[in-house]
């Protein structure tokens, strides 16, 4: 059996923040700790949902069991409901051996279903009836199990737009959200910036010995208050990281993406912020030339220039070129949300998802 308990009591990070929103979570958390009742942690990604799921197994009365972690996004579904349920030898090609899934391994204690939200619908309802009843039959097998688990699920994904899509069962949903706790993304809550910098730099200093990190300058530090981080506390994590090998927060600060950066300095005075490489440049656009140079080189022989210009091409171009633009610039304004971002721009999500695809729009890192 998987045992998770001591190595989650030492590496368990602390909800590190001072911001209302926060300290409402941390006091949430010490009232519903000993309920367990099924818990639904949402936010964006990297704001820091497993940290929440641990301080509530911790500070539980089944802190003594195992904390059992599965990421429903990253296996296949006939994996996921295997490594769920487990299975008996012979169940399918490749079972040389019984083995008992995480149900099993957290009898007693905690199972953290992280990115609920990708859970294929055929294991949904499966799930739905392992929650109500507490019984389930590993596969290849017609022996019910009982188990006591309390389940605490989490999910970067909008479970209202889902169940609208008809891609999460109601049901279910009624069923894990029985206490919900929503994590505000970092841009929302700057003043738990400096608090995590501190944090880290310390926690760092004893995982990378002979690099002492330094805590950035006020310009800095106000420069990384400002910075919208899309990855959030993950993506701050990283960077501490590459500052203790680095030593310097204007490298790290440099790396960022500029457009992100852009986005959210304008002054206080309330001058426009600056335009970004993300968003059309019409400054130019009353030439033909200026038009044209987007899409084709001008610097090519008058042969091979009129080759390939064609009004047909050139619209199609412009338009993929706009299209590509807004679904980033949508994507950035809810947090790489791609639920919310199909229906803002009243597309459906796998056609959204066929757009990033060809576009190339992806995530800044």
């Amino acid at each position: 059996m998987l045992k998770q308990k001591n190595e989650n009591k030492t590496m368990t990070t602390p909800l590190i923040g001072v911001s209302k929103s926060i300290l409402k979570i941390k006091e949430l958390i010490h009232h519903v700790a000993d309920t367990c009742l099924n818990v639904l942690i949402t936010g964006e990604t990297g704001v820091g949902k497993e940290v929440v799921a641990q301080c509530l197994y911790i500070e539980s009365e089944r802190s003594s069991k195992n904390f059992v972690k599965i990421n429903c996004a990253a296996l296949p579904e006939t994996l996921l409901e295997s490594e769920l349920y487990g299975y008996e030898k012979g169940a399918f090609t490749g079972a040389h051996k019984n083995r008992s899934g995480k149900f099993q391994m957290a009898d007693k204690g905690v199972l953290f279903l992280d990115e609920i939200g990708d859970m294929p619908l055929a294991l949904q309802s499966k799930m739905l009836h392992v929650l109500q009843s507490g019984e389930f039959s590993p596969l290849g097998s017609e022996q019910e199990f009982k188990t006591d688990v309390w389940v605490i699920a989490a999910t970067n994904h909008n479970l209202e737009d889902s169940m609208a899509q008809k891609r999460f069962r109601e049901d279910l949903f009624y069923r894990l959200n029985i206490i919900k706790i929503e994590i505000p993304p970092l841009r929302k809550r700057k003043e738990d910036i400096s608090p995590l910098i501190e944090y880290y730099l310390r926690l760092y200093k004893s995982e990378y010995p002979g690099n002492h990190g330094e805590k950035p300058g006020s310009d800095t530090l106000t420069k990384l208050i400002n910075y919208p981080w899309p990855g959030n506390v993950r993506q701050l994590q990283n960077c501490i990281k590459k500052q203790m090998i680095l030593k310097s927060w204007e490298k790290i600060f440099d790396e960022l993406p500029k457009e992100e950066v852009k986005l959210s300095t304008s002054t206080k005075k309330g001058r426009k912020s600056k335009k970004t490489k993300t968003l059309p440049d019409t400054k130019n656009a009353d030439t033909p030339a200026s038009i044209i140079s987007e899409f084709v080189d001008l610097s090519t022989s008058s042969e091979k220039l009129f080759e390939d210009i064609s009004l047909k091409k050139i619209k199609k171009l412009a338009s993929d070129k706009v299209e590509k633009e807004v679904i980033y610039f949508v994507l950035d304004k809810v947090g790489w949300n791609r639920s919310r971002a199909s229906k803002i721009l009243k597309v459906s999500y796998k056609t959204l998802l066929y757009k990033m695809h060809e576009f190339k729009v992806l995530p800044p890192v």
